[in-house]
């Protein structure tokens, strides 16, 4: 099922990202640090990245969605799939 979660800013987020398109799989969480802004919006190990920021996700290689990420200074909005 579909989730959104807004992280109120600023980073560190307190999550890191696996795949992209360079990669051949979806984009997903592959770690969450502990107390840390994604572990508290209850984010999951191995959900998949929907959106970044309204930004599809689709067709964006692991540094893209990086650099988008690194771009969302005030809050980080995404859309999750678990």
């Amino acid at each position: 099922s579909n989730y959104s979660v807004s992280l109120v800013g600023p980073a560190p987020w307190g999550f890191r990202l696996q795949g992209g398109k360079d990669f051949n799989v979806p984009l997903s969480i592959s770690r969450l640090n502990d107390g840390g802004k994604a572990a508290r919006a209850h984010v999951g190990i191995g959900d998949v990245v929907l959106t970044i920021d309204g930004i599809s996700t689709d067709g964006m290689t692991h540094l893209e969605a990086q650099n988008k990420i690194k771009a969302c200074t005030g809050n980080l909005n995404m859309t999750l799939q678990r």
